[in-house]
């Protein structure tokens, strides 16, 4: 990082111009600069992408295009230069990105953002700085992130470093990761480095490292590493060794452990509200193979129920990650429990979706051309992406200790949050990451779910699907009393409870009753909008196909649930707009 220029405050967008100041508008220009996926001269569509990630090699022409249009300002905060202001609105504008190519999205991406934000949460004014010019130079600076290992681990997070404090200050090095992103190309590295050698939360702190900085040998750069999803992205080992300034240490000692759960908050929503656009991509897929020689431009009766179920999965997946997303600026102190539970759901109901499709695909679904051949690569992409199991240990390692509590003075006590939470177009505070914790216990969404339910009773005789709403709206009341008494009843926790499999059991329980109470959330905040979101039959569509995955009482879909629901899908398909809540235009 020392030797890069100081270079413009905001970044230059080479020959496309100045970036708009809106979300939406800059993500508009990035779907616009990319072009149209289908087109097979497009360097930026599935055919070129594609044929890359069959030479697992990196698509070079749409990675200068990205750097030329300055999408790193978007992983950087406002008052250092960036445009990164609402996490929400970043999640958008990559959203044209992760609708293409989600190792591209990775790869290019978000990555430089998840290694950064320890240094935006806790670095000095001088690290704060360094990093925002590495990211904003015309070069296409890259930070990767170096994470501290984990229970349940997959390669990406097996492993760690240490850090020895040295005599007469800094540290030494040592250890080796085999599997990082970007290890070979990094400017900049977060290392979550293990300082002290026994367990608990001081065992670990996080260091700013620059490569040109190091002691001669000080970092090995380790042959690139085959996977089997995201076959495109740039995974290789590291081994450091050697001492480095005491003015790499983030923060202060032992902080490691408290910067990743704060930090990681924003990655788990960041994630989930991307991979939405991949599997958007692939409903796409399953829409065009199901009208494929229907002269009526209506599917065949048996992928009726799948094509809109997976829709209104999308938009119920959206709706969580965006409300968890917003809730970091909104909520900052009680944020960690939605983003834990958006970690938790989301990806799985993605990976649902993916199965359905593939029964609309069928023998599509084993093309490799561009036509459907991203369905293949984002059933492969989608595991490393998500990081598995880890991901999901991670998450219930967040709310399970908070369960107890949360059953005994939270649950049908804490007040309903502001209705911004669930719009989108409703303005926000700028995302600090300095005021992000986890010393919160209110739970803002199941006070959400409970008043909508309170409201949704007495429109019972306004027609069957409102009347319907509110049967399910009840039923994951029903669900929110039962998880009370028996979370209530959990023993004080200690680290046992981590591994019991009867409060994992009902930490995912409650997980997507959060996802329903998002729902509701969004859908009550759409009154009077006349949109297809105002109507109720997605929320009904949604909720029950929730309620079925928990075990609630569903009750039976109303007639014209499915029509209504599968009609906006087949709208949207020939209109190119979003599968998601924002119904955007798509190129092509």
């Amino acid at each position: 990082m020392t030797a890069r220029p100081a270079g413009p405050a905001a970044p230059a967008a080479g020959g496309f111009g100045a970036a708009p100041p809106g979300g939406a508008e800059r993500a508009a220009r990035l779907e616009e600069l990319l072009g149209d996926p289908g087109d097979p001269g497009n360097p930026h569509g599935y055919r070129a992408l594609l044929e890359a990630d069959d030479r697992r090699a990196v698509p070079e022409a749409t990675e200068d295009l990205l750097t030329r249009a300055g999408l790193a300002a978007e992983f950087v905060p406002q008052e250092l230069g960036g445009r990164l202001a609402r996490p929400d609105l970043l999640a958008r504008v990559l959203r044209p990105l992760f609708r293409r190519d989600v190792a591209l999205g990775f790869g290019y991406g978000i990555t430089s953002l998840f290694g950064a934000s320890a240094v935006w949460a806790a670095g000095d004014d001088q690290q704060r700085t360094d990093t925002a010019r590495l990211l904003l130079s015309g070069g296409g600076g890259r930070v990767t992130i170096l994470h501290h290992e984990l229970a349940h681990a997959n390669a990406i997070l097996r492993d760690e470093f240490t850090a020895r404090s040295a005599p007469g200050g800094g540290f030494v090095l040592g250890g080796r990761k085999d599997v990082v992103i970007n290890a070979d190309r990094a400017d900049a590295f977060v290392m979550y480095a293990r300082t002290a050698a026994s367990a608990g939360p001081r065992s670990h702190s996080v260091l700013l490292l620059d490569p040109e900085r190091l002691p001669p040998g000080g970092v090995r750069r380790l042959p690139r590493v085959p996977t089997p999803g995201m076959r495109g992205s740039r995974f290789a080992g590291l081994e450091f060794t050697g001492r480095v300034p005491a003015d790499t240490l983030v923060g202060d000692i032992g902080d490691g452990v408290s910067l990743a759960l704060r930090t990681f908050m924003v990655n788990r929503c960041l994630i989930p509200a991307t991979l939405v656009a991949g599997v958007d991509s692939v409903l796409r897929f399953a829409v065009r193979a199901a009208l494929t020689g229907r002269p009526a431009g209506w599917p065949p009766r048996r992928y009726h129920s799948v094509l809109a179920g997976v829709f209104a999965d999308l938009l119920a997946c959206d709706s969580m990650a965006v409300t968890g997303l917003r809730a970091l600026s909104l909520l900052p102190d009680s944020a960690h429990l939605p983003a834990a539970a958006v970690k938790m759901t989301t990806p799985d109901l993605l990976r649902e979706d993916l199965e359905e499709l593939s029964t609309v695909l069928g023998a599509r679904g084993y093309d490799r051309g561009p036509r459907y051949g991203g369905f293949q690569k984002l059933l492969r992409d989608l595991p490393v992406a998500g990081l598995g199991h880890a991901g999901t240990a991670a998450c219930q390692a967040v709310i399970v200790p908070q369960l107890r509590t949360l059953a005994r003075q939270s649950w049908f006590r804490t007040d309903e949050p502001t209705a911004r939470l669930f719009l989108p177009a409703a303005p926000l505070p700028a995302l600090d990451y300095r005021r992000l914790t986890l010393l919160g216990s209110d739970d803002v969404l199941t006070a959400s779910l409970i008043g909508t339910a309170e409201r949704l009773g007495p429109l019972r005789a306004d027609g069957p699907h409102l009347a319907a709403l509110a049967d399910l709206a009840a039923a994951f009341v029903q669900e929110m009393r039962a998880l009370r008494e028996q979370c209530g009843r959990l023993t004080e926790y200690d680290r046992s409870t981590l591994v019991d499999p009867r409060a994992c059991a009902l930490a995912d329980r409650y997980a997507l009753v959060l996802t329903a109470a998002a729902c509701l959330g969004v859908w009550q905040g759409q009154d009077g909008t006349d949109s297809f979101l105002d109507d109720p039959a997605w929320a009904v569509l949604a909720l029950s196909r929730i309620g079925r995955r928990l075990g609630v009482p569903v009750p039976e879909l109303p007639d014209g649930v499915t029509e209504s629901v599968l009609t906006e899908v087949l709208d949207r398909f020939r209109g190119g707009r979003s599968f998601d809540l924002y119904d955007t235009p798509l190129a092509g």
